[in-house]
């Protein structure tokens, strides 16, 4: 488990990835260009070849994984789903640990009981998004391991699945492409009309906008903007849900049950009335560590805990469970969660070739987009966060928080999917960066994916590691949180004591090297976090922004993992909240980046009667800043801002 471990599609949603193939990758075969299997799959089977070029982006981006299956065991370009293959994968759900508390308030806490029992379904009666790789060896009459493993066998596969929906709709093949809509809307085997409209939707703004890039095998591939119309309004019937989604998103109401469970105790979040009440400062990234449809049955349990929507992989098809106004039991930081929204995506943290789907990717960053708007979150990554950035509340917590999604969530893919790439500040002076490495070409290692201390399949990743000094055999830094014992920091896959992650922001401390920029240090945990940032592929971008030090006379000031309020603040119904000062010491000297500040705040939700719960604000001010992997806090009245130079 991962724990330590119709809204305006974005201007940017289709920006083409270009360059070279990532290490490791096949190169190219003159012969069989990926390019050219489209073409002539599309005129086997009488596809328009933007459709199928358009399916396909929305299925994989292109890529092939190397055969690897999906999260939900899709396979190859056009992810042609194997159930088999799903149906194998038992890991533990994402918040089922006894010794865990999602609702991190030590003024209630909750324990996690373990999830309702689950029965593997019966294959025979699965949903037809699970089962398109078998439908596909049907329609060919290929070999289901051809269609897994040859990537031109697979585009061939969803090319008849296409020609086979066209077909079924009693419509002719050929033809324009606005006349494929619907077979389109049925190849995304959504069990909803407005699921499916939401996917062809999509492909089809792929196929106005065009797309172009380098696949993962090294193949160049290019998709022409065309110009095609969209289909009547009245094709499209409203989702009659009451989620709150943007309208062009396929959103369904599942909602997860607040009632009393006896003895004083109830489940499974706390109501609100969010923003008049309190703000949301944050949107947390999660995966679900399970199935889909497992997870929907967690959420449904009010004895488990909660999160606000899930995401399947197979589609991008959205379910909300929690009402934003609301707060969810899912960051293990009560603070955090009592300004947050969260959002769990179906995927596997310790799997990295078990790839999310594009279709994933952009409803999550449209649903994204539009919270953010509501809410008026920033798009930054001090406010739009993994779980595995949530700092813990205490000092006791810290070592148990989630490590989720991990360092193979694509975060610079996801922000540009969100309309606010990284991009370098113009005219910034170099005294903070930005974390950019690129994505495909980054490939740290990782250990303990399958088994403790064994490597991880290499992988593109949008992290970097941070060492003690400018050498590669040096020390990773250390993290007295993580193990207060004194224990190294390792490489393990959900060890982020020493992790720098993509659009991450820090301030520059020194640089060292052959050249400038051969090594560069940033304050990090209180000390020097040093990594590889060489000049002609640096993995940083030079950032504007205001920076946090320790007031002058001061060695050094204390960190916290939540901005409650001074003690005075509290009236006396309710209990006064210790400040609770995390393990870790911001030094005389140090800069870190200021995400903005806040009051100190305090939801006191002890009962499931209502008239109870009450807000309590201080006069305290606090910056939130980014101390290390994770955000976290210091006072105001500790510190001086200015801007970085």
């Amino acid at each position: 488990m991962p724990r330590a471990v119709r809204s305006a599609v974005p201007a940017l949603l289709l920006l083409p990835l270009l360059g070279a193939a990532p290490p490791g990758a096949r190169a190219a075969d003159p012969a069989g260009l990926l390019q050219d299997v489209f073409t002539s799959a599309a005129a086997e089977y009488g596809v328009p070849p933007s459709v199928l070029l358009g399916v396909a982006y929305l299925q994989s981006r292109w890529d092939g994984h190397g055969g690897a299956p999906s999260v939900t065991g899709g396979y190859g370009p056009m992810h042609l789903t194997d159930a088999r293959t799903a149906l194998e994968r038992s890991a533990r759900p994402h918040h089922d640990d006894p010794a865990g508390d999602p609702r991190g308030d030590q003024a209630r806490p909750a324990a996690v009981r373990p999830g309702p029992a689950d029965r593997a379904p019966d294959p025979r009666r699965l949903p037809d998004r699970l089962t398109t790789l078998p439908r596909a060896a049907a329609l060919t009459g290929m070999a289901a391991g051809t269609l897994r493993g040859d990537p031109a066998a697979n585009v061939r596969g969803g090319a008849a699945l296409l020609a086979d929906a066209q077909r079924r709709l009693g419509r002719p093949a050929g033809g324009d492409p606005a006349d494929w809509y619907g077979a389109v809307a049925r190849f995304s085997g959504a069990t909803d009309r407005a699921g499916a409209f939401a996917y062809a939707d999509e492909v089809f703004t792929v196929i106005r906008q065009g797309a172009a890039r380098t696949t993962d095998s090294g193949q160049r591939v290019t998709l022409a903007a065309r110009a095609v119309p969209r289909p009547e309004a009245g094709a499209r019937t409203p989702d009659p849900s009451r989620a709150e989604c943007p309208p062009d998103l396929s959103c369904t109401w599942l909602p997860a049950p607040y009632q009393e469970l006896g003895d004083g105790d109830y489940g499974n979040h706390d109501l609100a009335d969010r923003p008049r009440d309190q703000r949301v400062d944050f949107i947390v990234v999660h995966d679900t560590e399970t199935t889909w449809d497992r997870t929907l049955k967690l959420v449904a349990d009010p004895a488990y805990v909660s999160w606000h929507y899930t995401i399947r992989s197979t589609d991008g098809q959205i379910a909300q469970h929690v009402r934003t106004k609301d707060v969810g039991w899912h960051a293990g930081n009560w603070y955090v969660n009592a300004r947050s929204v969260g959002i769990e995506h179906e995927g596997f943290l310790a799997e990295p070739d078990a790839w999310y789907t594009e279709a994933m990717y952009r409803s999550s960053a449209r649903l994204v987009a539009y919270l953010a708007r509501e809410f008026q979150v920033p798009l930054d990554r001090a406010h739009i966060i993994g779980h595995d950035n949530v700092p813990g509340a205490t000092a006791k917590s810290v070592p148990g928080m989630h490590t989720d999604p991990g360092p193979f969530w694509d975060w610079r893919h996801y922000f540009e999917l969100l309309g606010a790439p990284f991009e370098a500040a113009p005219d910034a002076s170099g005294a903070l960066v930005t974390v950019l490495p690129g994505y495909d070409a980054n490939r740290p290692e990782f250990l303990g994916c399958s088994e403790p201390g064994v490597p991880c399949p290499a992988h593109g990743s949008g992290a970097l590691r941070v060492r003690t000094e400018p050498r590669d055999d040096a020390p990773l830094v250390p993290d007295a949180g993580l193990r207060p014992d004194g224990g190294a920091t390792t490489a393990g896959v959900n060890d982020t004591g020493a992790r720098l992650s993509t659009g991450q922001r820090y301030a520059v401390a020194e640089r060292s090297g052959e050249w400038s920029g051969e090594w560069t240090a940033v304050w990090y945990l209180g000390r020097k976090g040093w990594f590889r940032d060489p000049a002609e592929r640096g993995v940083t971008v030079p950032s504007r922004g205001v920076v946090v030090t320790p007031k002058p006379g001061l060695v050094d000031i204390p960190v916290y993992g939540r901005a409650y309020p001074e003690a005075a603040a509290y009236p006396s119904e309710v209990p006064v909240q210790p400040l609770s000062p995390l393990p870790y010491r911001l030094g005389a000297g140090q800069r870190y980046v200021s995400g903005g500040e806040v009051r100190g705040e305090f939801f006191h939700a002890p009962s499931f009667d209502t008239g109870k719960h009450r807000v309590v604000r201080g006069t305290e001010g606090y910056h939130l800043i980014q101390f290390g992997h994770r955000v976290a806090y210091v006072r105001t009245a500790d510190v001086v801002v200015r801007e970085a130079a």
